[in-house]
């Protein structure tokens, strides 16, 4: 019987028959075109036209040696066909660049953001308006998004500049519609100027803040605001639901997360599972592998069944928003499910690759994408190794469990290839997140596809919806339930280096591992004892010690910062049963926890740095659990809502509020602190101005001398550099949570050891930003966060500082 006839023959002559080889030839030109793309992004654009010159060069050189091919080897003709399209790539994808972005920076809007202008513009939404609960400026949040300026009123002229700026309003602007056209005054910056990391966002040339309500000028096109109502009515169908499926089924069927539990999306987070709750590949290629599954039972013919899935793949688009991402999903789950067959993985490499240069040269900005860059690395990783591994598992598996090898394999592969980036991103390795992603991936098909008939379903008759989104409850609560068990794993995340040492070193590894895998898989057969020491040697050096073998931490600790989400919170000890506290973070439940830990019931002063929610919100929980002697505040109360809430609350408590400026000295028992910034006599100018008031101290504890920096950015560090310059510090308090907003200068040059982020793991401003851990690993710091660390302690033993971690 030959290969192509009968069941079961069919499987077995399959899984032994070698693969057929991989068609790699313009996967090296999109990668290059990719990497120089990325490279020479936001540089001079005289830059951008060396590479077009150097495509040219290549793309001159390739062809003249491949009309030669006669007279040639095949290997040379080869490569010259190679150099050709690398060429063409480099021409197409920088052209692209080049011309988007005389574009993007057409007229006058740098210039107006620069002289932080008041305009009046008119503009398209691009992307759907989100909420920023993590980070808050008085009492309320903020509502971000992105908009293409259609017409520009400053200064008595009008332009019509094409440019992205990103916006920062209040929650009034929530429910602005997406590609509606709005208008509205308000004042520009420039991207540095902004609250987080705007590279979050794409390529901007401006952030415009509105003093005003948005004016609807064009609602978006009819079909878009009847998927507006779907979205609403699902939202509505799964009211009635528990929080954990009520907030995921909207998650993986439409990518909104808006009704995610926080402490569920931090658990998906830390288990390698957030993908699951955003749009990517894997829920396209589900909605079109269903929509196959379906023509096929109702018998409807081969022919109609590929445009059936286009139009089915075009609804969920819609449903979901075109955004780029959702669009890079789209192809990216076209070509998974190309690459899990067999017959078509030799040509889903090809496809990848062109699909990367169409995807950049459509939108360059993608380049720099974290997002494009995972779900491009998954899509490789699936295309290359999941069918492989998959049928090398299979065929060490009873006939039976055969399909056992794939549900291992796909998982395992996306994860493999993305670690180096997600290493990037969080600074560790979630070795969880395959069993985490085997254990939900039965669950995830029966909830998306549920969630879609609920949200067609909602769309007649929202109770009709409801009923259906119960198919879907028990599903999503099993994929809550993993992330939460998988989550209090102690070795479910490994410690690893951080930022682009660490993605390297990772790569590398991985390469390693990979290629010699088979050589490490005989070894192992023949020398089984051997093998199994070696693993668990490696594995009680490499992975983590239980949470409670080190917290709370011994009685020795000096300085201990707290783990508050995304804020500050920091104790400086001044005795068995008191401390000083330096901001007290966004929720007093978090600060006191941390002071019952380390069992402080003694406050001899609450510091706050500056009047940020995220640095004040929850002095409740200090005023309740502890007896605080004295409290000192920033001189400048903006936010002005947020600073008269915090100081009322320190008056009905009997405390005291003294404002500090450079000058002020503080003495406790066995600390002293000298405070170094603001200063009373140079007002603070431009970027944030509660942030740039922080007050800064140089605290000594015993004999460890610790620089605490609030929130200060740019505008203060610059006069605080000559200050500074020259000092000896043990321990950096890392300003603003790790933001892109640091002065290299002034860190480089205060000879510190160790560097504390106090920041919030489920944060939406990418904080710490990969460039601040660059800069502070460059500065020869061991970096400390607690998004990965849960509270840490320093203990000086010796006259040499230790840390312990809660994780």
């Amino acid at each position: 019987m030959s290969a192509t006839q009968g069941g079961d023959v069919d499987r077995v002559a399959v899984t032994h028959t070698t693969p057929a080889a991989l068609d790699l030839r313009l996967m090296l030109p999109a990668l290059i075109a990719w990497a120089v793309v990325a490279w020479l992004s936001g540089g001079p654009s005289r830059h951008v036209v060396l590479a077009m010159a150097i495509g040219t060069a290549f793309v001159s050189w390739g062809s003249f040696r491949c009309l030669r091919r006669s007279r040639r080897a095949h290997n040379s003709y080869q490569f010259a066909g190679t150099v050709a399209l690398t060429g063409l790539a480099l021409l197409a994808v920088c052209g692209s660049a080049l011309g988007q972005r005389a574009i993007d920076r057409a007229g006058p809007i740098e210039d107006l953001a620069a002289d932080r202008a008041v305009v009046t513009l008119t503009g398209t939404v691009m992307t759907q308006p989100r909420l920023l609960a993590a980070m808050r400026r008085g009492d309320q949040s903020q509502v971000v998004f992105t908009m293409r300026v259609d017409d520009l009123e400053a200064r008595g002229q009008v332009s019509g500049p094409s440019a992205p700026v990103l916006v920062f309003a209040s929650t009034v602007w929530a429910e602005v519609p997406w590609r509606s056209q709005i208008s509205a005054s308000g004042r520009l910056a420039q991207p540095k100027d902004a609250q987080g990391d705007v590279e979050l966002y794409g390529d901007v040339v401006a952030v415009f803040s509105p003093n005003s309500s948005p004016v609807l000028e064009r609602a978006p096109p009819a079909l878009l605001r009847s998927t507006d109502v779907v979205r609403e009515r699902l939202r509505s169908a799964v009211e009635p639901l528990p929080a954990d499926a009520r907030g995921l089924i909207p998650g993986l069927v439409i990518g909104d997360t808006s009704l995610t539990p926080p402490d569920l999306t931090e658990a998906m987070l830390n288990t390698g599972m957030s993908h699951l709750s955003a749009v990517s590949g894997s829920n396209v290629a589900i909605v079109l592998g269903a929509v196959v599954v379906i023509c096929r039972l109702l018998g409807i013919p081969r022919r109609w069944r590929a445009p059936l899935a286009v139009i089915a793949l075009c609804g969920f688009v819609l449903l979901c928003r075109p955004e780029p991402s959702v669009l890079r999903a789209s192809v990216m789950g076209l070509i998974d499910l190309a690459g899990l067959s067999a017959s078509r993985r030799p040509s889903t490499v090809p496809a990848l690759a062109g699909a990367v240069l169409l995807l950049l040269c459509i939108d360059p900005g993608l380049a720099r994408s974290y997002g494009f860059a995972l779900s491009t690395l998954a899509t490789l990783g699936l295309v290359v190794f999941a069918r492989p591994w998959g049928d090398a598992i299979a065929r060490r598996l009873p006939r039976r469990a055969a399909l056992v090898g794939d549900a291992i394999a796909i998982p395992l592969a996306a994860q493999v290839v993305c670690a180096p980036v997600i290493v990037l991103l969080q600074g560790n390795i979630t070795t969880i997140a395959v069993v985490a992603n085997l254990l939900a991936a039965p669950m995830v098909a029966v909830t998306t596809i549920s969630g879609i008939a609920a949200a067609l379903g909602a769309a007649v008759w929202v109770p009709f919806g409801t009923a259906l989104s119960w198919v879907g409850a028990l599903p999503a609560l099993w994929i809550a339930g993993v992330a939460r068990a998988c989550d209090r794993v102690s070795w479910g995340q490994l410690e690893w280096v951080d930022g682009a040492i660490g993605a390297w070193l990772l790569t590398l590894v991985t390469v390693l591992c990979i290629a010699t895998g088979p050589w490490l898989r005989d070894w192992a057969a023949r020398k089984p004892r051997t093998s199994v020491s070696v693993f668990a040697l490696g594995a009680s050096v490499l992975l983590p010690l239980p949470p409670d073998a080190s917290w709370p931490p011994p009685d020795d600790w000096i300085v201990l910062m707290c783990d508050v989400g995304q804020g500050d919170g920091v104790l400086v000890r001044t005795g068995t049963q008191s401390a000083i506290v330096i901001d007290v973070g966004a929720e007093p439940q978090l600060i006191a926890a941390c002071l019952n830990d380390v069992g402080i019931t003694d406050v001899d002063a609450v510091i706050l740095s500056h009047f940020h929610r995220d640095h004040t919100g929850g002095i409740a929980g200090v005023l309740d659990n502890a007896s605080v002697s004295a409290a000192y505040v920033s001189p400048v109360r903006e936010p002005a809502g947020e600073a008269d809430r915090t100081l009322a609350l320190l008056a009905q408590a009997g405390v005291t509020a003294h404002p500090l400026v450079a000058g002020d000295h503080l003495v406790w028992t066995g600390v002293k602190a000298s405070v170094l910034w603001p200063q009373a006599d140079r007002p603070v100018y431009g970027g944030s101005v509660p942030n740039n008031a922080s007050v800064v101290l140089d605290i000594e504890a015993g004999g460890t001398r610790i620089l605490a920096t609030g929130d200060i950015e740019a505008e203060s560090t610059s006069r605080l550099r000559g200050l500074l310059q020259g000092q000896q510090f043990d321990i950096l308090k890392v300003a603003h949570h790790g933001s892109a907003d640091q002065d290299a200068e002034l860190v480089a040059g205060l000879n510190v050891s160790l560097a504390l982020i106090s920041v919030g793991a489920d944060n939406t401003f990418g904080h710490p930003t990969p460039s601040a851990l660059a800069m502070l690993r460059q500065a020869g710091m061991v970096v400390r966060r607690t998004d990965l660390d849960g509270g840490i302690a320093v203990l000086d033993r010796d006259g040499e500082l230790s840390v312990v971690t809660q994780r």
